[in-house]
């Protein structure tokens, strides 16, 4: 039986083939918009990361707050830690070189991000030089940089460009492209601004995590720069909402792929069983039952889908398990992993688009009567 099956499935090959590579390609664009949902709905959490809080303005991430708050934010108990974050947003060389980079305190950011590994001497160098900087590991091999170079960073943002050198270079960690310069000489090129956009902490214990949340927050409470405080994770995913309802849209976008990949297989089943009515009456004319017909259809089916389900979805998982996301996004993704449950989910979608786009033509052919099929074809 296996083999009638699969000489029915080659009988036209050009059909089968192109059927096959339609149904990988619309499952391989399943696949990647969903890791893509992900990445952005669902960001990388670690032990480290869990115990991080952000305090900013109340209004909005637009909002500074003044510097004071950083006197009083480490006299709470539970407060292990914390830094000044200034977004800068500068230009390093042109537009399309973008990188993200922080006015921050050099001498707590790494108590802040306990989890990133970098030279205890190059720490110290950066701590004691006023335009020194540390980037990441996956920023320095973008560009090619090393210990000891200078870069300028033209100010879009605000109006100040630093000039910088490197002092040193960070691994591990979710986020490996940042670059951190002074906080101190951020201030003193804006000529004393003396404000921050937020403040990254680290708190000792997740037992202590709403305690210290709470205790900022009242801390400020009435006074001309009201904060929120949140957990890092929710802090990334404001960035995300700020996107829109990206959830409804890439979900509508795989429901448009779910539809046309049922019409594309149901077309080419249909054309099949078309061009085989005559076998079909002369099984049933042999004594074959409905059952064994609609098994025998519903594994070509089937088979279909899931060999082009394989090709996409597994294809995307290798595909991307060996490319860069980083560098070809951009920095947009800084990693895109296709999940076991993504790939089951797209497999699982296969095989229940094989089941689907069978129905009706198999049930077509069932209900003809063997004279009827053997009259039709002839």
């Amino acid at each position: 039986m296996a083999g009638f099956i699969v000489r029915n499935a080659l009988r036209n090959k050009r059909r089968l083939a192109l059927t096959v590579v339609s149904v990988a390609l619309s499952l391989f664009l399943f696949t990647t918009l969903q890791t893509a949902l992900r990445e952005l709905t669902n960001p990388a959490d670690t032990a480290d990361s869990a115990l991080r809080i952000i305090t900013r303005h109340k209004v909005s991430l637009g909002n500074l707050l003044p510097e004071r708050y950083t006197y009083r934010i480490r006299q709470i108990p539970g407060v292990a830690a914390v830094s000044r974050f200034m977004w800068f947003g500068g230009v390093y060389q042109d537009e399309a070189k973008f990188f993200p980079q922080f006015a921050v305190d050099a001498d707590s950011v790494f108590n802040v991000f306990v989890e990133a590994k970098v030279d205890p001497a190059q720490v110290d160098a950066f701590i004691k030089e006023k335009t020194a900087c540390i980037v990441g590991i996956k920023t320095m091999e973008r560009f090619g940089w090393k210990i000891g170079d200078r870069i300028t960073l033209k100010g879009k943002l605000w109006g100040c460009d630093p000039e910088l050198v490197i002092r040193g270079v960070y691994r591990e960690g979710i986020d490996q492209t940042n670059l951190f310069f002074h906080h101190d000489y951020f201030d003193e090129l804006m000529n004393g601004l003396n404000k921050t956009g937020a403040f990254w902490i680290r708190v000792e214990s997740g037992a202590a995590l709403q305690s210290v949340i709470s205790a900022i927050d009242d801390s400020f409470q009435n006074t001309d720069a009201e904060t929120k405080t949140e957990t890092e994770r929710a802090f990334q995913l404001g960035f995300v909402s700020m996107l829109g309802n990206i959830t409804l849209l890439i979900s509508s976008i795989c429901t448009v792929i779910v539809f046309t990949m049922i019409l594309v297989t149901a077309s080419t089943m249909s054309m099949a069983i078309r061009e085989r009515m005559r076998e079909i009456a002369v099984l049933k004319a042999m004594g074959f039952t409905a059952r064994q017909v609609f098994g025998l259809i519903l594994a070509e089916s089937f088979g279909l889908a899931l060999t082009g389900g394989l090709i996409g979805c597994v294809g995307a998982r290798v595909l991307y398990g060996n490319l860069d996301i980083y560098k070809l996004t951009q920095g947009f993704f800084l990693k895109f992993e296709v999940t076991a449950h993504i790939l089951a989910a797209g497999l699982l979608l296969a095989g229940l688009l094989g089941v689907a786009s069978c129905l009706a033509p198999a049930w077509a052919g069932i209900r003809m009567s063997v004279v009827e099929g053997l009259k039709e074809v002839d």
